[in-house]
């Protein structure tokens, strides 16, 4: 197990580059599986769920290499259609592998995904869809099975925008015959990011970033070169932790209009915020004012895998704020934790209410999932006295480099091995 130790209230200069996307990354690994021809996925972070994905590639027969920081993956000798699951426990992005899975052996079985306890993910909507582009689907024991003669286009509605749910239709839908029109599809950037990769290996995708995505089968995809898009999230926790700690920090590599939602509520707390093609700068000086109410919404509203972050500035910001979870129903989990170092917050239902105190007081937290935990080490940065975050393997599911990041900036943080 490892930890960190954190010293904090040192203020934050410097230059941060942005890694590739997470959420990017793991369908496009998926959608790999596609092809018999060799595909390279360029500046791929070093993160446990991408490292996961290439274990479960490896299981199906793929070759998944790492040359420094690019992914070569060869699915031509791809001979096994079962997802184990010990990996598909690890990794919730695991079943966006069933869309494709499916597509190229008519058959596929995974066990339940798991990856962050943040609520109920139910996979309901991706298994609808799978049947209604032909697929027999079982669910015993934990799996779920999945069988056809063939694949056949169709137009599906989804009951709400699920990001994964778009995904995996997606992916099933590329070789299928036909044509296959997904109505009230989800907008992320990052499923433009998967119909830019599908279309670069010679599928013909349109629409996404829409509400509806079309999807025209075709029989046979090739190999090619794809450089994902910078990963928000991660861009956004940075942008926070300038925010909380002070100071002046530049972010390059990194798209500015896919983080609108969030530097709105900073230029209201009242940062000073400069963006500019590839590149966003914040100042921070004096202590911030709160955002009276933030509430999570599927892209382009405020995003959820920022929520912990942007509630953790709120504890130490003047006045109170009200920040309601609209997506997952336990994203609340590192309230108890932020307690501990003297944040003011009271949890009802899906709504936290933050009065801001002056300054976090250094304590000893666990980090229960990636994004909260990834909440723990910005308040801790930004806190007086040392603290401690416990089991940061949750954090390294979804950033690579933290902490020499995060040190290159001035924060005073290790990684400890216990």
């Amino acid at each position: 197990m490892e930890k960190y130790i954190i010293n904090g209230g040192n203020r934050l200069y410097g230059k941060v580059a942005i890694q590739t996307a997470k959420n990017s990354v793991l369908p496009i690994l998926a959608a790999a599986v596609l092809t018999d021809e060799e595909v390279c996925i360029k500046n791929v972070p070093h993160i446990t769920d991408v490292k996961n994905m290439v274990k479960i590639l490896s299981c199906l027969g793929c070759k998944a290499v790492f040359q420094g920081e690019n992914l070569i993956i060869n699915s031509s000798s791809a001979d096994c259609f079962e997802i184990p699951s010990a990996l598909a426990h690890e990794l919730r992005s695991s079943v966006f592998l069933l869309g494709s899975v499916i597509s190229r052996f008519k058959s596929a079985k995974i066990a339940y995904p798991g990856g962050c306890d943040i609520g109920l993910r139910p996979v309901d909507l991706h298994l609808t869809g799978l049947k209604r582009l032909g697929v027999d689907i079982t669910e015993s024991n934990g799996y779920i099975l999945c069988k056809c003669d063939k694949l056949s286009g169709n137009e599906i509605m989804l009951d709400c925008p699920s990001v994964g749910a778009t995904e995996n239709i997606m992916l099933a839908a590329v070789k299928a015959e036909g044509e296959t029109i997904i109505k009230n599809a989800a907008r992320e950037p990052e499923i433009e990011d998967l119909q830019r990769f599908l279309n670069c290996i010679g599928a013909r995708v349109s629409g996404a970033g829409s509400g509806t995505v079309v999807v025209e089968g075709v029989e046979k995809l090739s190999g090619g070169e794809f450089v994902p898009i910078p990963d928000r999230i991660e861009a956004g926790t940075f942008l926070v932790a300038a925010a909380m700690c002070g100071g002046e920090v530049e972010l390059e590599r990194v798209c500015p209009e896919n983080l609108s939602s969030l530097l709105h509520k900073l230029r209201e707390n009242g940062c000073k915020i400069y963006a500019n093609g590839d590149k966003i700068i914040l100042q921070s000086g004096k202590r911030l004012t709160s955002v009276k109410s933030i509430e999570t919404q599927p892209y382009p509203g405020f995003p959820t895998d920022l929520q912990a972050q942007i509630t953790a500035l709120s504890c130490i910001c003047k006045g109170q704020s009200i920040i309601t979870e609209n997506l997952f129903e336990t994203r609340f989990k590192y309230v108890p934790e932020l307690r501990k170092m003297g944040a003011d917050i009271t949890v009802i239902n899906r709504s936290a209410f933050v009065r801001g105190v002056e300054k976090f007081k250094g304590a000893t937290v666990i980090a229960h999932d990636l994004r909260g935990g990834a909440a723990l080490v910005l308040a801790a940065l930004a806190a007086e006295g040392r603290s401690e975050v416990l089991d940061i393997s949750h954090i390294d599911r979804g950033y690579g480099a933290f902490e020499f990041k995060l040190r290159a900036l001035g924060g005073d943080i290790v990684r400890i091995v216990v």
